[in-house]
């Protein structure tokens, strides 16, 4: 009997139950260690969802990925500021410093003394841009309620963005895998463009 029930199980409600905890843990982490592409997960998982056939799919990646990001950015500037506190430092501290080049550092500095907290929502959608705010709300000594206010709206418009790619590039095709690979693929061109440009400039000063 058991077995019955398991077998009559919708592949799409198993895909679901495993999927929405896999992208909430995976963009958690990725919050809490800058190496995980999260911007191209949310993308996939809103290809996946715009083929799916339960309602508010799209909806639920978009609250799980807005969510796990909010909690691993409050998590990861509660231990910078454990770090900033502790004699010794904290290796998360000295991980922010060494992903946050000292030019960048004086510009999100700079941003943040003129927009406040506002700056939280640009940095989580320019690539690269949220570690050195982060760390020069760290370095003003901003406290971390002020902090997670302000990354609400940030995360939200994080999850909003890269959902909007994997929509686009799931749209163009019937097979959930061909939009997934074009969605992953815009979003490492979103990703890696402000880079390049940054590069290009370099070259030609």
């Amino acid at each position: 009997m058991r077995l019955a029930v398991v077998t009559q199980i919708p592949p799409e409600s198993t895909q679901q139950a495993l999927g929405y905890p896999s992208l909430f843990l995976l963009v958690a982490i990725g919050a809490l260690v800058p190496v995980v592409p999260t911007g191209a997960l949310v993308s996939s998982a809103a290809v996946v969802a715009l083929h799916q056939t339960a309602p508010f799919s799209l909806l639920v990646v978009f609250a799980v990925a807005a969510f796990a990001a909010f909690l691993g950015d409050v998590a990861l500037y509660w231990l910078g500021r454990r770090g900033m506190h502790s004699k010794n430092g904290s290796r998360w501290l000295e991980a922010l410093r060494d992903r946050a080049p000292e030019e960048r550092l004086e510009q999100a500095q700079a941003k943040l003394k003129d927009h406040g907290v506002l700056v939280l929502v640009l940095s989580r959608l320019v690539p690269a841009g949220r570690i050195p705010v982060m760390l020069a709300c760290l370095l003003a000594k901003m406290p971390l309620r002020r902090f997670a206010r302000g990354d609400i709206p940030a995360c939200l418009a994080w999850a909003l963005t890269y959902q909007l790619i994997g929509i686009l590039g799931g749209s163009l095709f019937k097979e959930p895998w061909e939009g997934v690979v074009v969605a992953v693929v815009l979003t490492l061109l979103v990703s890696l463009a402000p880079a390049a440009w940054r590069k290009v400039r370099r070259a030609h000063a």
